[in-house]
């Protein structure tokens, strides 16, 4: 849609299952966490990976941060300061993006969590929610 003049690389819009959404603009509090969130990441993971907090991914071709299958997928709720971790996905073709996740749960600011792919890693939440 932008090659035929439709969008601007600049307009503020995603993919989503194949639907245009208009993206919400971020504010100083988004983007502290996301910084915040760099940084733990970072440390927890080490060299050798690429950290990318808030930034779109592409996995399919009808959606960007669709969480097709993400075995573990992290939400930083701001507005609830918990923090979402989303693990044991398993298709749903029902679902909207077609998949569940046997195992949510919503850690508070006293909790830690370590991540699936760095399991010598402890994670305060605390250090994500800034």
């Amino acid at each position: 849609m932008v090659k035929k003049g439709i969008f601007d690389s600049d307009d503020k819009v995603e993919l989503l299952d194949g639907l245009l959404v208009v993206k919400e603009p971020q504010s100083s509090l988004h983007s502290s966490a996301l910084l915040a969130a760099h940084a733990v990441l970072v440390r927890a993971f080490g060299r050798g990976y690429t950290v990318r907090p808030g930034l779109p991914v592409a996995l399919d071709d009808y959606s960007e941060p669709d969480r097709a299958g993400i075995t573990d997928y992290w939400v930083v709720n701001l507005m609830d300061e918990v923090l979402e971790v989303y693990r044991l996905p398993s298709k749903a073709p029902s679902r909207r993006f077609g998949w569940k996740y046997g195992s949510v749960k919503l850690l508070k600011r006293g909790a830690t969590v370590t991540p699936l792919a760095a399991p010598r890693a402890k994670i305060r939440v605390a250090d994500l929610l800034p």
